[in-house]
């Protein structure tokens, strides 16, 4: 035997003794792009929790002072060496289209801090608190750090983004989860028993696959109480949807157990007096994890792609809450654009969020696939 044996016989051990766990984890790490994605979504979610931290100014703050300014640069360095700045803004009277230009005045510097108080709001929904991430001093009414520029009401774009990261990214999470335990329990019941409970629940499947989307959204939205806030509304409309939107999961889970409960370790569990709900989720789940990963995977940017696309059309949320389907609202009139094209930047958080849930899905399901 060589002397590289040993270290290939350890090697072979440790996979041999590895846990199903940490085996994904393994082959997951070996999916570049997938493990760049979990970085941006845990990225996105920090975001998300502490939104009005690092928000510059108030998302809901108007001032028609300050409409369409366009977005801000921060100078870090000027003749006096590292110092944080931005410029304050000097509005011109445009002769032509008779609206204020906004220019920056080189004249007149605003500091640029870390930790400075703004707005009161609570953190974490639990401390009140008003210290903001970073924030400028000596500003006059109306001036300010606008990073991504002010829309029509003079409100601060990246502060409403900040705070639409949150209200788009959580509110899903509720429907998803409650879809999942849905579609793998009565896919599972369905597959594993089959006869007639398995007609039924493919029969109720069946009637709840025919029913159109939007028209249950606005028959939805119609319905429920006028005293709900647009935030309670849409949350019990992503519920009920999420009780429609399991039956392709359902489907999916019930051709594996179809597939799986003739094998011999499910007869065997069976044989050792094993109950049902063991046999479903110790045994048989574990066996096609891959496809339920990928289903979530593709669940929850699906939540957001129909928050986004419905409070764009107004059938989901509307203002004053903040979500990246009402800021790519201002998008619509190409007028407005035109002059104000930084408004599409709402659009930019979306593209990247969908497409790091589809590439981490693909990652976690060829991770969790064992016959991979």
């Amino acid at each position: 035997m060589t002397a590289a044996d040993p270290l290939a016989s350890a090697g072979q051990d440790r996979w041999a003794e590895a846990t199903q766990l940490r085996l994904t984890w393994w082959r997951f790490r070996r999916h570049r792009l997938a493990v760049i994605s979990l970085v941006i979504i845990a990225l996105f979610y920090l975001i998300a929790a502490f939104a009005d931290f690092l928000s510059i100014n108030d998302p809901h703050a108007t001032d028609a002072r300050r409409s369409f300014i366009p977005p801000q640069a921060i100078h870090f360095f000027d003749e006096n060496g590292f110092n944080p700045h931005v410029y304050g803004l000097r509005g011109v009277r445009d002769r032509q289209t008779f609206q204020l230009v906004y220019t920056p005045d080189p004249n007149r510097k605003l500091p640029v801090q870390l930790f400075t108080r703004g707005y009161t709001y609570n953190l974490l929904g639990l401390i009140e608190t008003d210290i903001h991430l970073i924030g400028v001093t000596g500003a006059q009414r109306g001036e300010g750090i606008f990073l991504l520029g002010t829309d029509q009401l003079g409100r601060d774009l990246f502060s409403r983004m900040i705070v639409a990261t949150r209200v788009s990214l959580f509110i899903g999470l509720a429907g998803v989860t409650l879809s999942l335990v849905l579609g793998v329990l009565l896919g599972g019941i369905s597959g594993l028993y089959g006869g007639w409970v398995d007609t039924v629940i493919q029969r109720v499947i069946e009637v709840l696959r025919s029913i159109p989307t939007i028209p249950l959204w606005m028959g939805l939205a119609a319905a429920l109480p006028n005293s709900w806030s647009t935030l309670q509304v849409y949350f019990a409309i992503t519920i009920i949807i999420s009780l429609i939107g399991w039956t392709d999961l359902a489907r999916v889970v019930r051709g594996r157990f179809l597939a799986l409960r003739e094998e011999d370790f499910v007869v065997a569990a069976e044989l050792a007096g094993a109950s049902q709900g063991r046999i479903i989720f110790r045994h048989m789940l574990p066996s096609f994890m891959s496809h339920v990963i990928a289903a979530v995977s593709l669940a929850l940017p699906a939540m957001i792609v129909s928050e986004t696309a419905l409070s764009f059309l107004g059938l989901g949320l509307r203002p004053p809450a903040v979500s990246w389907g009402i800021l790519l609202q201002d998008a619509q009139n190409i007028q407005v654009l035109s002059g104000a094209p930084w408004l599409l930047s709402a659009a930019v958080p979306v593209i990247l969020v969908i497409l790091a849930f589809n590439f981490l899905g693909d990652g976690l399901r060829d991770a969790a696939d064992p016959y991979g």
